[in-house]
């Protein structure tokens, strides 16, 4: 039994604790998803998986409360799987382990999954209870958000009953999300036939690491390093420097974090090694310096492999490396009426070079269809002129703002009643699934909100323990004074 569970109000801890035991990356749903259908059954509320993999449950209103529009309470059961790089975690296998730290709840070595497991704990807490007061809610709890919103996206129009649908998956207590911006996966993919290394060369494994990552979406607009395009500014000056030559790269893990960590393997020749070590050691110090401010623990390194017997063919290498170099990574606009707000961003999240295959992964965000359209075709246009396939797919719509929200009006009643302040409104950049399930259910009246989170997406995520009670008791007396139908 974890140290959480004592933690107030007890029915989110245990319920988080609960889960946390549950293997539940993104892409390996099958344990989460009987874990809460067998929740479900235990409590005695209406349980059942859709054909998208999402769970959705159903509880019966309160005597005389029948009349109240249906509240669907939404979260989404996958959690990123990051873990430190001396961890040795199976996220398929092992629990997460939590701990009490002063005023947080994190996890050992990995990412927590309090996003978004702590608005589960929170549904899980609504449908076990006895002694709330509510009209007919119901849960829809989303599958492989973290990936593409597949959950959301192949949801069944017709499966939901609710009037109002309040995601729990922000993650700033006392700020009510009624805006998120749209998003679109693009990859750009070559096929190639390695050629011969030099017979006399030798080869390298260049390392950096030590990144702060973190969440594309929310924390994009942060200047945090992109482990992907520090590395490209080295590897471009080796080769030109040095006559290396590219064997392999990997480089970041998830579409929707900013990259913390990217290894290449080169090939030089030998008399060149001590000049790239010495190049190794002048980058780690410029990139120490240009993010002094924001990042703490750069790693870079380099270590002497043994020489692979086939690499990248030059011209394909140096392609790759202008493609790369080229390909824009961070904020492109600001909302012009929110300028607080990233309107348009780019993450260019993986890059897997290896064995005559090159992947490469962004995930671009903005808030308007015109420059989502124009960032995915910019995206497009750099990696075409090297000679890549680019693919769009999992395009999501950005979610319109409502400030004349009947429940965030509510929302906004209770928060003030109970905080003694007003709360803030505002729009996202992070993806929220409330666009696309908007899609399908444009009649819903939309609200999000949560407790604190910090770094998700990242080994440093943790949970604010303060922002938990009243966030359940916001909860509570927003479902007891939802409105009439």
């Amino acid at each position: 039994m974890g140290e959480i569970r004592n933690l107030k109000p007890e029915c989110i801890w245990r319920n988080f604790d609960a889960l946390t035991q549950v293997p539940r990356p993104s892409g390996h749903l099958e344990k989460v998803q009987k874990f809460l259908l067998d929740f479900a059954a235990s409590v005695g509320v209406e349980a059942f998986q859709d054909p998208a993999g999402n769970i959705v449950m159903r509880k019966p209103a309160t005597p005389g409360m029948e009349n109240r529009k249906v509240v669907t309470m939404q979260a989404h059961m996958d959690m990123v799987p990051q873990k430190a790089p001396e961890s040795t975690h199976n996220f398929e296998t092992d629990p997460i382990e939590t701990y009490i730290d002063g005023e947080w709840v994190k996890a050992k070595g990995t990412t927590l999954g309090a996003d978004d497991g702590i608005g589960v704990a929170a549904i899980m807490a609504v449908m076990e209870a006895k002694d709330l007061k509510h009209g007919p809610v119901e849960a829809l709890i989303t599958a492989d958000e973290e990936t593409g919103m597949y959950g959301a996206n192949d949801l069944p129009e017709g499966e939901l009953q609710g009037d109002i649908l309040m995601n729990l998956d922000s993650e700033t207590w006392g700020k009510f999300v009624i805006g998120s911006a749209g998003g679109v996966d693009v990859t750009a993919t070559l096929d190639y036939k390695e050629v011969a290394t030099e017979a006399d060369d030798a080869a390298v494994k260049v390392t950096l690491k030590g990144l702060r990552g973190g969440h594309s979406g929310l924390e994009i607009n942060e200047g945090r390093g992109n482990a992907n395009k520090l590395m490209v500014r080295f590897v471009r000056e080796a080769i030109e420097e040095t006559d290396a030559r590219l064997v392999s790269w990997h480089g970041g893990n998830m579409r929707n974090a900013i990259p913390f960590k990217a290894e290449v393997v080169l090939t030089l020749p030998k008399e060149n090694i001590e000049a790239l070590k010495e190049m190794v050691a002048d980058w780690k110090a410029d990139f120490e310096d240009e993010f002094k401010t924001i990042e703490s623990g750069i790693e870079f390194f380099v270590e002497e492999v043994e020489t692979p017997k086939m690499e990248v063919p030059v011209e394909i290498q140096d392609n790759l490396v202008d493609a790369i170099y080229a390909c824009h990574d961070g904020v492109i606009r600001f909302i012009p009426v929110y300028p607080d707000v990233v309107e348009t961003s780019s993450n260019l999240a993986i890059i897997d070079i290896e064995g005559g295959k090159a992947a490469i992964k962004i995930l671009a965000r903005s808030s308007r269809e015109d420059m989502k359209d124009y960032v995915a075709t910019m995206l497009e246009s750099c990696f075409s002129m090297a000679g890549m396939k680019v693919v769009m797919s999992g395009s999501y719509s950005g979610w319109d703002p409502n400030p004349n929200s009947e429940v965030l009006n509510l929302l906004k009643k209770v928060y003030k009643e109970q905080n003694g302040e007003d709360g803030i409104v505002q729009v996202d950049h992070a993806g929220l699934e409330c666009s696309v399930i908007l899609g399908k259910y444009p009649h819903m009246d939309v609200v999000s909100f949560g407790p604190t989170l910090r770094s998700p997406h990242t080994t440093t995520e943790r949970c604010l323990i303060a922002t938990i009670e009243p966030f359940w008791n916001l909860l509570k007396a927003a479902l007891e004074q939802v409105a009439i139908k």
